[in-house]
């Protein structure tokens, strides 16, 4: 039994539609790939990276020393926080806020 030209024929367009799917699908995936940043794959199933250029790579590294200079920052401003809890907390503090308060009102009484 040969493939006669009318099986040719009415099995064209579904041949035809099915590489279209194919390729749209594996174009698609690649492109969802590349823009969320997961390596392409060559046939054998190796990832292929695409070429860093030195702009990308000089970027990296200026936002890696902001990143290391903010967490410096704000280890820093925690330590000054620990600092100023520990005094508004001290029984000192508030025995020095309690007299002041009394020379306030002494003052405005004497007015």
């Amino acid at each position: 039994m040969a493939l006669d030209f009318v099986m040719i024929e009415a099995l064209a367009p579904i041949i035809v539609s099915a590489t279209a799917v194919v390729t749209v699908g594996y174009v698609v995936n690649n492109w969802l790939r590349m823009r969320n940043g997961y390596p392409l794959e060559n046939s054998w199933g190796k990832a292929i990276y695409p070429k860093d250029n030195g702009e990308a790579q000089a970027r990296v590294q200026l936002l890696t020393q902001e990143n290391a200079q903010l967490r410096a920052e704000v280890s820093a401003i925690k330590d000054r926080l620990a600092s100023v809890e520990r005094i508004v907390t001290d029984q000192g503090y508030d025995v020095a806020r309690q007299i002041e308060g009394l020379r306030e009102a002494r003052h405005e009484v004497t007015q």
